[in-house]
C-alpha cells in the first residue's frame, strides 16, 4: 500500500500524489507551469471564503420556508381523509412549523419574547419595524403560538404571492394581500393581524441606524379605527445586523423603483442575539383621524428602536449580546 508521501509512479523521478496530479492536470491543458495558477487560485479561494458565506447563508432562511412547504405538503397527504371531518386540520401543521421556527430561533439567535402580555385578549393590530427578512415576525409568530395558543395572522407584500410553492403556506398561515376591507373584516371577526408599514421599502432600504421609512402610508390606521381596535407596536432587537442588505447602491434602489421587485442582494445569516419587544397598545379612539394615529404608532414604535436599540446597529455587538443574560433596558 502507497502513503501520502510516496511515490504515484515508477519512473526515475519520484513524484507525491499532488505532484502527480499537478503533473497530469498540466499535460492535459497544455498549460505550463500550472502549479502556480493552482496556488494563486488556493490563495483566492482563502481570501474569499468568507465573503462567499456571508452571501450564502441568509439562504438557509429559504431552505426553512420551503421545509416547510414541503412539510405542509407531507401532512395534507398524510391526512386528506382527516381534512373532510374536521375544523382544525391544519392544526397540527401550525405547531409543527411554529416548533420548527421556534427552535431555529431559538438556536442560532438566541431569541427571546418580552411584553407578550401586552396583546390583547381579542383582536389588535401589531405593527412593526420591517428587518431584511421576515424570520423575527416568524419566530414571534412561533413563540406566541407555543406559549399562548395565539395565532398571528400577516399582511404581505403581493410579490410573496407569486414566490413558487408558497401558496400552500400563505393559505395556511392565513396570510393576506392587505386590502383594507379584509383587514378590516378578519379584525371584527377577532383576529389578531401583524403589518409592517414600511414593507419592502424599508426591508431594503433602511439601514444599521434603523430609520423608519414609512412614506406616506396611514391605511393601517385607518383599519384600526374602522375596526376599533388597539395598536400594538413591535420591534425586534439587532434586526438589522442579522441580515443585511445592499440597498445603500443607488441602481438597486432605481431598479427597485422601476420593477417594484425585491432584487437588492442580501448578505450575513449572522447568529446575532434578537430580542422582539411588544410596546404597550395604543387605544382605539373614536374621535383620532388616521393621520393623528399614524404620527402616534410611529413615536411609540420610535420609542421602543430608542429604547431597545443601540445606534448604530453593530454586528459583532450584537453577536456579543448572545453572551448577555439580561435584556437592554437603557
Amino acid at each position: 500500500m502507497i502513503g501520502g508521501n510516496e511515490s504515484c509512479t515508477a519512473g526515475p523521478i519520484p513524484m507525491s500524489y499532488l505532484s502527480c496530479l499537478t503533473y497530469i492536470l498540466g499535460e492535459w491543458t497544455g498549460v505550463e507551469h500550472i502549479e502556480d495558477y493552482l496556488s494563486y487560485a488556493a490563495y483566492l479561494l482563502w481570501v474569499l471564503f468568507p465573503l462567499a458565506v456571508v452571501f450564502l447563508l441568509p439562504g438557509v432562511l429559504v431552505i426553512l420556508f420551503y421545509t416547510s412547504v414541503l412539510l405542509l405538503h407531507i401532512y395534507k397527504r398524510k391526512n386528506e381523509l382527516k381534512e373532510a371531518y374536521s375544523n382544525d386540520f391544519w392544526d397540527g401543521a401550525k405547531q409543527m412549523l411554529a416548533t420548527l421556527w421556534d427552535g431555529h430561533g431559538r438556536i442560532w439567535h438566541g431569541y427571546e419574547l418580552h411584553g407578550a402580555e401586552n396583546i390583547p385578549e381579542g383582536p389588535g393590530l401589531i405593527v412593526f419595524y420591517h428587518g431584511a427578512t421576515p424570520a423575527d415576525y416568524v419566530y414571534f409568530m412561533a413563540r406566541l403560538l407555543i406559549q399562548k395558543k395565539r395565532y398571528c395572522h400577516a399582511v404581505a407584500d403581493h410579490f410573496v404571492f407569486r414566490l413558487p410553492g408558497f401558496k400552500i403556506l400563505l393559505d395556511v398561515h392565513g396570510v393576506m394581500h392587505g386590502p383594507k376591507e379584509e383587514c378590516v373584516s378578519a379584525l371584527k371577526k377577532g383576529c389578531l393581524i401583524a403589518i409592517a408599514p414600511g414593507g419592502v421599502r424599508e426591508a431594503l432600504f433602511s439601514d444599521e441606524m434603523y430609520t423608519i421609512m414609512w412614506g406616506n402610508r396611514k391605511g393601517f390606521a385607518q383599519v384600526a379605527i374602522d375596526a376599533k381596535v388597539p395598536i400594538i407596536p413591535m420591534f425586534t432587537q439587532n434586526v438589522r445586523e442579522g441580515v443585511r442588505t445592499l440597498g445603500g447602491i443607488k441602481i438597486f434602489r432605481s431598479l427597485y423603483e422601476r420593477i417594484r421587485l425585491p432584487v437588492v442582494p442580501l448578505y450575513g445569516g449572522f447568529p446575532v442575539k434578537l430580542r422582539t419587544f411588544i410596546g404597550e397598545p395604543i387605544p382605539y379612539e373614536p374621535n383620532i383621524t388616521a393621520e393623528e394615529l399614524t404620527a402616534k404608532t410611529k413615536a411609540a414604535l420610535q420609542a421602543l428602536i430608542e429604547k431597545h436599540q443601540k445606534i448604530p446597529g453593530n454586528i459583532f455587538r450584537a453577536l456579543m449580546e448572545r453572551f448577555q443574560s439580561q435584556k437592554k433596558e437603557d
